[in-house]
């Protein structure tokens, strides 16, 4: 049944327009506005736009949100996923790395939602703080939805593309530290993903600087999340830094798969091609199996 994946995910992304037409529940991160945002961002608003290929690139969020997809309550594992979508963190490649991800994680009975974050940049150089709060805070919003939601608290992981791989591994860097100041009672709720999945992430180190370490924002500590990692090796120096992100998990004895492709470059998503690396879902879905994250 496996060698018939491509045409599934084909199926899935036809039936995708259908399903957004009924619409998801879109869940506001913050109950008021977005914390620290600097002045004059406003003035860099721009609407998404769908390219010739397809993708639905935004631009342009002050107002996060959380897209949510609810599993058929008779595939549900009790696991729910959120997914931070790349983009350089300048946009969002909406439905290439978020909304269809979201629908096909349903099909392994997973819950799940899609982050809209913040951009574009509101620091060129330190991109990632304000993501983190609203990630951070998606987080425990999604563990107080665990009894409404049927899912376990402690079965939440953090799923990310490019920059938002980027993103999950901040949230897993500064597991400890909140990124913002406390508002309300979901903000004593833990902040720690219980797993994460990292699809071509970027930024974890500059071979400009030390193709030999990784960033120094990146932290790797024993109570790093239990990891899987895909990437190709025709990736820039993506692949190297994602190695080396695994060495860091070995050495604190982190459960951790990591998988080099030899071909597929950066930003493919589920979408299959004759390159190896489409195989990619097929690996996480034994990952997460033998992790018994798939369990009921």
């Amino acid at each position: 049944m496996r060698i018939f994946l491509p045409l599934i995910i084909l199926i899935i992304f036809t039936l995708q327009a259908g399903w957004a037409a009924q619409g998801n529940k879109a869940i506001r991160v913050w109950p008021g506005k977005a914390p620290d945002e600097p002045a004059g961002i406003e003035v860099k608003k721009a609407d998404a736009v769908t390219g010739s290929d397809g993708v639905i690139r935004i631009p342009y969020v002050d107002t996060p949100e959380l897209i949510h997809f609810p599993v058929d309550p008779k595939k549900a594992t009790g696991t729910c996923i959120i997914v931070c979508p790349g983009g350089g963190y300048g946009k969002l490649a909406w439905n290439k790395e978020g909304t269809e991800i979201a629908t096909w994680l349903n099909t392994l009975g997973v819950e799940a939602v899609a982050l809209k974050y913040r951009v574009p940049r509101r620091d060129r150089e330190k991109p990632h703080p304000w993501p983190l709060q609203d990630l951070q805070r998606s987080i425990r919003l999604v563990r107080s939805k665990a009894a409404e939601w049927k899912i376990d608290p402690k079965r939440i992981g953090v799923m990310g593309f490019s920059a938002g791989g980027h993103l999950a591994v901040m949230s897993a860097s500064y597991q400890n530290k909140d990124s913002y100041k406390p508002i309300d009672a979901i903000d004593k709720l833990d902040v720690r993903p219980n797993f994460m999945v990292l699809i071509y992430p970027a930024y974890l180190g500059n071979s400009r600087k030390d193709s030999s370490k990784l960033d120094p924002l990146v932290k790797v500590d024993a109570k790093t999340p239990p990891t899987f990692i895909a990437i190709t090796h025709d990736d820039a120096d993506r692949g190297l830094f994602a190695a080396l992100y695994y060495a860091e998990l070995m050495r604190n004895r982190v459960m951790a798969e990591l998988h080099i492709y030899s071909k597929g470059g950066h930003g493919y998503g589920l979408r299959p091609s004759t390159n190896p690396v489409s195989s990619w879902p097929l690996r996480l879905e034994d990952w997460l199996r033998a992790s018994d994250w798939l369990k009921r």
